[in-house]
This record gives C-alpha cells, structure tokens and sequence, in this order.
C-alpha cells in the first residue's frame, strides 16, 4: 500500500499537464503555414528542449517518491528503515518503562507505609515498655543508720539491690492442693523491703521433683531461684537430700560463696554459718515456742536476727505460709513509712556484708522447711494431718 503526500501528487499532475501544453505547442507550430526553412528547425529544438526539462522534472518526482515509499516501509538502501517491527518495539519498550515506573511507584509507597507502621509500633513498644518498667520498678533501698551498704566484688554488686536493704520481710505463699488434696507443691515466697511494703522487691521459687515432694517431704532436695522484681536471677540456694541434720548452699553463678550446717541437738536449734570455709555466725535457739532465731557472732555478738511472725489461727493450724521478718540493723528513720514504723529496731554489733545476708536469707529458707512445713495432708481435704 503506498501513501503520497497530497503535495507531491498535485506537483505530478501539473508536470504532465505541462508536458501535454508543450507538446500540443509544439505540433501546432509545426503547422503547413509556418517559415518552411528555419521557422519549422526552431520550433521542433524549442519542443524538444521543453520536453527534456519536464523529463527530468518528472525524474525527480519518482526519485522522492521512492524516497517517501523507503521512508514508510523500510524498502530503500538509502535511509534509514522505520518498519513496523520497529515501532512495535518501540511501543513494547514503552509499555514496559511505564511498568516499571508504576512498579517503583508502587514499592515507594508501600517502603513508606512500612516504615510509618514500624515507626508507630516502635513508639507503642516505647510507651509499653515505659509504663511496664514504671510499674515494675523497684521501691528504693532503705538505708540503715551506718548508711547504704556498698558491694566489695562483681558478685556483691549483682545481689546488693535486693540484699542492701535494712530489713527484709519473707512471705511464703499459701498451697492450696497442699491443704484441700495434700498434694506437696513447690514452695514460693515474696521479699518485701518493710519500710516500702507496697511493692515487692523480690521473690524465691522452688524447683524439685513432684514425686520427691511427695514421698520425701522436708527431706525432699531442692534448688531456689532468688529473683528481684523484674524476675532476673540474682543467686540461688541448693538443698540436698539429708537424713539427720540439713544443709543448704548458696550460689551466685553457679560459685558456691556460703553454706549453712544445722548442727543435731534433741530440742535446740542450733545451725552454723559458713562463708568460703569460714564460720562467721552461729544460731542458737532454745527451741520449744521460740521463734526468733539470732544471729551471733564468734565473740556473742548480735549481727542479725530472723522472726518467725504469728499470722493468725486459720494461717497456723491449717497451713504452711509462714511470715520470716529479717532485721539486719537500725534503719534509717527517714526511710521509714507504713508498717515500717512500728518495727522494733535491732542493734548489731557490725552490719553483716552482702555475701552474709545472702546466708542469712538462705537460713531462713532452712527454718521454713526444718521445722515450720509440719502441715501435710494425705489426701483428705479441709484437715492438717502432720506426717
């Protein structure tokens, strides 16, 4: 199919009506009644002058034909060939720049919208961990009147913001398959720093062997976690089986740095404190009702004292859940609200170091187990039957 231009077209036919207006010119003048000598010999090389010019305009005309024809279909060896398999690969590479445009478009919006979305998760993570870490948040440590106890190792240091404190009050929770099924559970206490009864400051949990629970019961083995509030593990504690007298070891990462030995006497209730391999207090109660348990030095002197609290009728008969106030000195009357009021304050002779409350901490465990866990049922519910 050819396409020509409406100018050179028109040019086309004004050349052949011209050609036509010159060769009509020409055989007029070569009429009988022209100069039969020279006139008719001018006449034919004017025609034939005329007729070589619209010639060579006619020439031209197929020349830029053909160079249109090459244009439009590629056909020609001398310009360049714009076929259709070229603008169809033109159109193609056309469609394929907008789709990757609509494509980045597309991937910047959504990089935005994840980023906005992370930004606004990452701020109600920062909010939650706020008020999560604000309720979660230790009470101060309550200073005694020497001042605030400061750790001498890395050990101390790890322990020093439970232990560093005046006084301790340790609270066993109540077991309840324990006093409706007899069913021995593991034992679980809260540390509250008296002077700040509103928060606890840490706790302690047992780890031990159900069957062992049940068939040995205080005698039973078993290892402690000693946590603050936030639940980090400061130390442990570990009890082992035992048969005549118990024992029980403190560790601070996986270290042994204390031990407490329960010395057999048939009614006193004598037990010895140990730091490394080096006896550093003794315990010498009278035994019988006596709930308080001082802690004394090589010399008599008092260091610390643990008392074990009445709690009430229903809490003494029918269950386990003992109360353990533990007086490591005079504190600081600034530091003092609430209950922390009417405590009797303790004088001591030197205030024990962070290592040696770790012990006494670990003696009151002992004291729990030893002698105030006697109230075991064997499956019959409502009842304390002691074993």
């Amino acid at each position: 199919m050819l396409c020509l231009s409406k100018r050179s077209v028109s040019s086309l036919l004004r050349s052949r009506s011209h050609l036509r207006g010159d060769a009509a010119a020409a055989v007029s003048c070569s009429s009988p009644f022209s100069d039969p000598d020279g006139g008719v010999k001018a006449l034919h090389s004017r025609a034939g002058i005329a007729i070589s010019w619209r010639n060579c305009l006619l020439e031209r005309e197929q020349v830029s034909f053909q160079a249109f024809r090459c244009f439009s279909h590629g056909n020609g060896d001398t310009f360049p060939g714009l076929d259709r398999d070229f603008m169809a690969r033109l159109w193609v590479s056309d469609i394929k720049k907008l789709k990757a445009l609509e494509k980045r478009r597309k991937r910047k919006a959504s990089l935005k919208h994840r980023n906005d979305l992370e930004s606004c998760l990452a701020q109600s993570d920062e909010t939650h961990y706020e008020s999560t870490s604000q309720q979660q948040q230790q009470p101060p440590v309550s200073q005694s009147m020497s001042g605030l106890l400061k750790p001498t190792t890395s050990d101390e240091a790890k322990i020093a913001n439970l232990l560093a404190r005046s006084n301790l009050l340790v609270t066993r929770d109540i077991e309840w398959a324990n006093l409706v099924l007899g069913f021995e559970q593991e034992n679980r206490y809260a540390v509250v720093d008296v002077c700040y009864p509103q928060a606890p400051v840490g706790s302690i949990r047992e780890q031990s062997n159900a069957l062992a629970r049940q068939l040995l019961r205080t005698r039973r083995p078993f290892v402690a976690s000693i946590t603050d509030a936030s639940g980090n593990e400061l130390f442990r504690v570990r009890r082992p089986f035992w048969w005549v007298t118990s024992s029980i070891y403190v560790e601070i990462d996986g270290k042994e740095i204390g031990v407490v030995h329960r010395r057999w006497h048939l009614w006193r209730r004598i037990y010895d404190l140990y730091l490394g391999n080096k006896q550093f207090a003794v315990v010498e109660n009278p035994g019988f009702w006596n709930w308080t348990f001082t802690v004394k030095g090589a010399d008599g002197e008092v260091l610390a004292q643990i008392d074990r609290d009445w709690r009430g009728f229903g809490f003494e008969i029918l269950t386990d859940a003992g109360q353990y106030a533990i007086r490591f000195g005079k504190s600081d009357a600034a530091s003092k609200s609430g209950p922390a009021t009417v405590i009797e304050e303790l004088e001591v002779k030197r205030p024990l170091t962070l290592s040696e409350r770790a012990v006494a901490l670990s003696l009151a465990i002992s004291l729990d187990n030893d002698y105030f866990s006697r109230h075991g049922g064997w499956g019959i519910p409502f009842m304390a039957v002691g074993e």
